[in-house]
């Protein structure tokens, strides 16, 4: 059984970098695999703190977004995490698998405490331990993932090993990451050094999957770019980071390869250049971006997409978890 998990937290002003990254990839996988689920982190997202009437309507977009992008409701399973228990009643379980030395190597967790380690939440540290019950909870066998969270799968794979070498079990499997093509990491308009985030001050950073045509040309316009032409050759990329982010977005929007934008567009102008990308952005996303602002007025529907989602996921998990509980040595009615 091949089985694919991914999820993408509501944290509100969903961009660029999660279309290309993960929804425009989970949209392709339904295709191919059978059994595709699609989660709304919203457990994840309270590692630090959210308001709790931002957090609903930001779980909202996000299962808006996946819809309009694409993913069908029928054929795959969008849900929002908190609906399923099974999720932090694992992650429960794995902090008693995984080890602190374990926790203490995830970069991830360094970046974003900074300086306040010791004021940052619980959850913040463990949450690559929550990451890996997520998946093993439905013995999810593939996880598209980027760069940035390929860390942290391989800490799931750890924990999976290990609950089944402690119990002498071969239950759990081991996770495989799916590693997509172009612009899997898209990255700030304003510093091509810097990943595309929801957090970052200047909302000229980004493209958000709400932004009209006008808006989408003039952050394309404005985008932080260099003195020099376009490159001809991937040589010509180092230290160039917002060349070869722009070009790179390009390429995954365009469905090629970036060799072909180079040989396309290599030795012109940023300004020529500047102007195609706002025109292929624009048709590419308008159409997610209208069918989102459609469903955005019926938030019942959207309820009921989740409901439903999470009714078939629970149904998947509960077999999964009774077997733990017995592994485990846990008593059930």
């Amino acid at each position: 059984m091949r089985r694919i998990f991914s999820g993408v937290q509501p944290t509100g002003n969903l961009h660029l970098g999660n279309y290309l990254g993960a929804i425009r990839n989970w949209v392709h996988l339904q295709q191919d695999y059978e059994d595709c689920l699609f989660c709304v982190v919203d457990l994840h997202a309270i590692t630090v703190w959210q308001d709790p009437t931002q957090l609903r309507a930001s779980t909202r977009e996000v299962a808006a977004a996946m819809i309009a992008a694409g993913i069908d409701t029928e054929k795959s399973i969008i849900f929002n995490q908190s609906q399923v228990p099974a999720h932090a009643e694992l992650a429960w379980i794995f902090n008693c698998v995984a080890r602190m030395g374990w926790l203490n190597r995830m970069t991830q967790f360094k970046e974003k405490a900074g300086k306040n380690k010791e004021n940052a939440s619980v959850g913040l540290f463990a949450y690559p331990n929550l990451m890996a019950a997520d998946i093993l909870a439905y013995k999810g066998t593939h996880v598209p993932v980027g760069d940035d969270q390929k860390q942290h799968l391989e800490l799931a794979r750890d924990i999976a090993q290990k609950f089944n070498n402690d119990f002498g079990v071969d239950f759990f499997p081991v996770v495989e990451p799916l590693i997509f093509g172009e612009a899997t990491r898209v990255m700030s308009l304003r510093d091509g050094s810097k990943k595309m985030s929801k957090s970052d001050p200047s909302d000229q950073s980004r493209i958000t999957m709400t932004d009209d045509a006008d808006a989408i040309a003039k952050k394309v316009r404005k985008a932080k770019t260099d003195p020099d032409a376009l490159p001809t050759s991937k040589d010509g990329f180092e230290g160039r980071p917002e060349a070869a982010n722009l070009m790179g977005i390009y390429a995954a929007l365009s469905g090629q390869d970036l060799a072909q934008v180079i040989q396309d567009h290599g030795g012109h102008q940023f300004s020529q250049f500047k102007q195609d990308l706002a025109d292929l952005m624009v048709d590419k996303l308008q159409p997610i971006t209208t069918e989102m602002r459609r469903l955005a007025d019926d938030p019942g529907y959207i309820d009921g997409v989740l409901k439903r989602g999470a009714e078939k996921a629970r149904a998947l998990s509960e077999p999964i978890m009774a077997e733990v509980h017995d592994i485990v040595g846990f008593l059930r009615p």
